[in-house]
């Protein structure tokens, strides 16, 4: 029997079911209810109502017991949380275990982040002006926070963008992706079990756009964080209320620049694992990797047969490497760009064609012309093209060529090669000798151009969720 999942604002009527389905088998999971512009609307005013009363805010203490309870009651249901997000969104079974480990640590990282949380004091008496005055800073939660979220990490996307909100102390607002909500409104379900009062968490699945767009542009949202296509996240933004601060994050074609002397067993292991993790459905995935004509045939074939050892299937099962695209549309277009290269020239060295309605081979392209589809998009699947060069700054300036930038990459063991790529590299962050999809949940994580606005990374978010605030005492006795 599936299981049903209310809508998670308080006293709205449902205005229909939507189905949940498994992206590997099309197996029904779950019902969930969905709101309109009425649920919308009292989610709005009962979140815009509990945080103008100031009285009833949660104090600092509160929010640190309710996050650490929340990650005390995640880990006592860790192989639950782990397949179920395998099931819903695809991601292989040991992948979702990590993250679930993540999301646990992300709940932490929340309720750290208020523990060491402080003002500063700013620096008075150093002029007339300033005479006889002290002057310091706090910090109190911005308003109301909406968040739009994303279905490849149904999870802890949904720590990243609700824990930081808590933690703040700012009713948050959730919408996630229609294909993957359920991991979001378990996690909402463990922080109201943990004692976050249910008006200060919201979920919604929206019954159609207008509703979501009514939820995200209104004039009572103080903060909006979104998660998903540029198309989308960039429009939306266009439509926000004066006032509203955002934070978006989009998709990139993470660059690689692989120097003739790097460790061959390494990069391979590395970047055959970035670019199929999830069926390479990741913002920052290994999909362009520029490498010394040396040594590129031979990376080449390397990560060929990587992929091709790599077991696709069913992602609840314990040994599956690569599971389904999250839609059958998803793997028919993947099929049709990895086509277009082949036409254009490209030299097909393994998979590039669809197993399944659903699943789609590790794929790599040799030398993809400069015009394919795949090589000025985020392919959002498992392919990794492998491009030869023969000047490195040849290769930097083509990686550079696009209108989206996140993390790149550099593998050589010679310093001064790394030291140029990071500094000619477009990216908000470069790894040395590891591949672009690498991250811990406190660094910055920040996509530039059209990949995105303003950074992530649960401290940043943290920040961006407040205002400083300062106080000015003025007297004679200072």
């Amino acid at each position: 029997m599936s299981d049903h999942f209310k809508l998670l604002v308080p006293d709205a009527i449902s205005a229909g079911n939507i189905d949940v389905t498994a992206p590997y088998d099309g197996v029904h999971i779950a019902t969930i209810e969905t709101g309109d512009a009425s649920a919308v609307e009292l989610a709005l005013d009962r979140a815009h109502t509990l945080f103008i009363d100031k009285q009833n805010w949660l104090t600092a203490e509160q929010r640190i017991k309710i996050l650490e309870k929340a990650a005390d009651i995640m880990q006592s249901r860790f192989d639950e949380l782990a397949i179920e997000a395998a099931r819903e969104g695809g991601k292989p079974l040991a992948d979702s275990k990590v993250e679930v480990a993540r999301a646990i640590d992300g709940m932490k990282n929340c309720a750290d982040v208020i523990k060491s949380e402080h003002g500063e004091e700013i620096p008075m008496g150093k002029n007339a002006a300033s005479m006889n005055r002290l002057a310091f800073t706090t910090h109190e939660p911005i308003g109301v926070v909406v968040a739009v979220s994303a279905f490849n990490h149904p999870l802890n996307l949904a720590v990243h963008q609700i824990g930081p909100a808590v933690a703040a102390g700012c009713p948050v607002i959730i919408k996630p992706a229609e294909d993957t909500p359920l991991s979001c409104f378990r996690l909402i379900n463990i922080l109201y079990e943990a004692g976050l009062p249910e008006a200060w968490c919201q979920g919604i699945v929206t019954t159609d756009h207008d509703a979501a767009t009514r939820l995200v542009t209104d004039n009572r949202v103080a903060f909006f964080s979104f998660i998903g296509s540029a198309r989308v996240g960039w429009m939306l933004r266009s439509k926000l209320a004066s006032g509203t601060r955002c934070a978006l994050e989009h998709g990139g074609v993470a660059p690689v620049i692989v120097s003739h002397d790097t460790d061959m067993d390494d990069t391979v292991a590395l970047l055959s694992k970035a670019g199929f993790y999830h069926a390479g459905q990741v913002c920052v995935s290994v999909q362009r990797v520029y490498v010394d004509k040396a040594i590129a045939r031979q990376l080449a074939e390397k990560i060929a047969e990587a992929g091709r050892n790599m077991k696709i299937g069913d992602p609840t099962l314990a040994d599956t490497d690569i599971g389904p695209l999250i839609r059958h549309a998803e793997t028919e277009r993947i099929d049709e760009w990895v086509q277009d290269a082949v036409k254009k020239g490209a030299e097909l060295l393994s998979g590039g064609k669809k197993i399944s309605e659903s699943c789609y081979p590790a794929t790599v392209l040799f030398n993809p012309t400069d015009d394919a589809i795949i090589s000025t998009n985020e392919i959002f699947g498992p392919v990794i093209c492998i491009y030869e060069y023969e000047n490195i700054d040849e290769a930097i300036t083509k990686a550079n060529s696009l209108d989206v930038a996140f993390q790149a990459a550099v593998f050589s063991k010679n310093i001064d090669t790394c030291m140029h790529a990071f500094k000619q590299l477009d990216a908000s962050a470069v790894m040395v000798n590891d591949h672009t999809a690498f991250r811990v949940d406190w660094m910055p994580f920040a996509g530039l151009k059209h990949s995105g606005h303003g950074v992530g990374g649960i401290p940043h978010t943290f920040k961006d969720m407040q205002i400083e605030k300062m106080m000015v005492i003025r007297s004679p006795s200072l």
